[in-house]
């Protein structure tokens, strides 16, 4: 049991102590102690692209790592550290995903020429990030906000015309989840808001390997063939996205 007196005491130093922290919030004076924690992060991250890029980690092998550091991260800093309600202020595309491109603060411990580019996809209820596969790229999807309906396809074979596909992943994608592709391995995906606004946080890195990179659209409700492959015939950006944007 507390006396009076200690019952005060206690209570005081409570009321000083949020007090305290109230007007810290307020000055951003912990901008410095969350800032570092997410710049090492974005290093580690960078690290890793170096990595794959140098050939000395191998596509799936820096999916399994990025999704490690994904699954890691502390959302609730990232999110002060790129300030996602000022970003939100881009708005939305009638159709499809607003890209929005943002420079990170200049911190200590991030470095100042990153391997991969970053932005982030804002969306509307019903809108997608329309089906598309990558040449020579590896991406990884945050979500930062929102609820995403999340596919995606391991890419088998390209005649030119057509490209056959196998379903890997078909869920509901929500708060912090993520998904990564590279060439081997889930390298066709489709992400379509679920919420009334949905906000991804996406990276790319171009040029895995030398020689030309850039997005295959495909249609995936194409013809069904053994095995659970469909048969996808590629598309102009255009018209993924009058489809499916």
């Amino acid at each position: 049991m507390l006396s009076r007196r200690q019952f005060h005491h206690q209570t005081l130093g409570s009321l000083l102590t949020f007090s305290l922290l109230e007007q810290t919030f307020a000055s951003d004076a912990f901008a410095a102690e969350v800032k570092p924690i997410t710049a090492a992060w974005l290093a580690d991250l960078n690290a890793m692209g170096n990595d794959l890029k140098g050939q000395k980690l191998g596509q799936v092998a820096w999916q399994k790592q990025v999704e490690q550091l994904l699954g890691d991260v502390e959302l609730s800093e990232l999110l002060k550290f790129i300030d996602l309600d000022k970003l939100k202020q881009a708005g939305f595309k009638d159709r499809g995903e607003k890209s929005v491109r943002f420079k990170f603060p200049e911190v200590e411990d991030l470095p100042t020429k990153l391997v991969f580019g970053h932005q982030m996809f804002a969306l509307q209820e019903g809108r997608s990030v329309a089906p598309h596969g990558h040449n020579n790229m590896a991406t990884a999807f945050l979500i930062l906000e929102g609820d995403f309906h999340g596919r995606h396809y391991d890419r088998l074979e390209d005649d030119g015309e057509t490209v056959i596909i196998r379903p890997t992943i078909d869920r509901q994608f929500g708060l912090g989840e993520y998904s990564t592709v590279t060439d081997e391995k889930d390298n066709v995906h489709w992400f379509t808001a679920t919420s009334k606004t949905g906000y991804i946080f996406n990276i790319h890195i171009l040029g895995v390997k030398p020689g030309r990179t850039g997005r295959v659209y495909v249609d995936p409700q194409g013809e069904k063939i053994s095995d659970g492959r469909i048969r996808a015939r590629k598309m102009r950006a255009k018209e993924a996205y009058e489809l499916y944007g």
